[in-house]
């Protein structure tokens, strides 16, 4: 019989080769993959997220770090910053790449579910 843990293990392991595969976007840091992880939930139930609003999650860093990660993110292809209707504030948004890395995320998680089966 298998245990539910061995599915998660078996998810983190095609997980990994997903990463390990030629991507466009170049892997994050632990901060940055927890930064990705709140703007894709934001995105996911369709709110907006400004920079501003990450500034309010403390456990993300201080604004200078917060700001250095979201420079970062955008560089390595992760996320885009949008204009809003007023230009002091910037919308953060998942790139098409960051989107398709969740995608084979999500594939890799039903694989895993389905090898019990």
């Amino acid at each position: 019989m298998t245990r539910p843990a061995d599915i998660y293990l078996r998810f983190l392991k095609l997980a990994e080769a997903v990463r390990g595969q030629s991507s466009p976007l170049v892997p994050l840091d632990p901060l940055e993959e927890r930064i990705l992880e709140v703007v894709a939930k934001t995105n996911m139930v369709k709110a907006r997220l400004c920079v501003r609003d990450l500034i309010g999650f403390s456990e993300l860093g201080s604004p200078a770090t917060l700001h250095n990660r979201l420079k970062s993110m955008r560089e390595k292809g992760w996320i885009t910053l949008a204009d809003t209707e007023d230009t002091r504030r910037k919308q953060v948004e998942l790139t098409q790449e960051a989107l398709s890395h969740f995608d084979k995320l999500s594939e890799c998680l039903l694989a895993a579910a389905q090898a019990q089966a």
